[in-house]
């Protein structure tokens, strides 16, 4: 009898996780921002992210929207500098955000992300770029990182858990839209 509640509470406990939708593995999740405007923003799986893969607390890494939270800041800051008619397609490869989890720290402290400079922000995107009469002007893989994000603090929102991510992001931004001929 113990055997049988014990299945009956595992499966409701795992019918609990399931349901909430909050994990961005789940099978219905979404792999991209739906169709708007000139910017596409899509994602790989985001099992194969460094932010899931070597997280201390995937648990609380794969939790909540933040990908798709970066997926629509990307699209509405390039959409800003973007020219007009011309359309980007943006692809995020693969994220790993600022800070990490320290296991080791006291109890209760194991789920709270603890920012240090040795734990800079990182992505990695695939883009194209097409003009107005929809030709490919450049296309490629960038690297994209912030190894002073602590030390180049801006103005910013400190509420916001992904402000690293969103700053690397605008200066990566502004370089790659300044000309697409100078950065082939």
């Amino acid at each position: 009898m113990h055997a049988k509640l014990a299945a009956v509470a595992l499966t409701l406990a795992l019918a609990g996780c399931a349901a909430t939708g909050d994990s961005m593995l789940a099978a219905d999740a979404p792999r991209a921002l739906p169709d708007a405007g000139p910017v596409g923003v899509a994602w790989a799986d985001p099992a194969t992210f460094t932010e899931l893969r070597h997280s201390r607390n995937r648990y609380e890494s794969e939790r909540g929207h933040w990908l798709a939270d970066l997926a629509q800041y990307m699209r509405k800051r390039a959409e800003a500098q973007l020219p007009a008619g011309e359309r980007l397609q943006l692809t995020i490869v693969d994220v790993d955000r600022a800070g990490d989890y320290e296991p080791w720290r006291r109890l209760g402290q194991q789920d709270v992300r603890i920012i240090r400079d040795i734990y800079p922000p990182r992505m990695t995107v695939q883009y194209k770029r097409f003009d107005a009469n929809g030709r490919l002007v450049a296309e490629g893989e960038r690297k994209i990182t912030d190894p002073a994000f602590l030390v180049n603090a801006a103005p910013f929102n400190d509420t916001d858990p992904l402000r690293y991510e969103k700053r690397m992001i605008d200066s990566w931004l502004r370089r790659e839209l300044r000309d697409p001929v100078a950065n082939r």
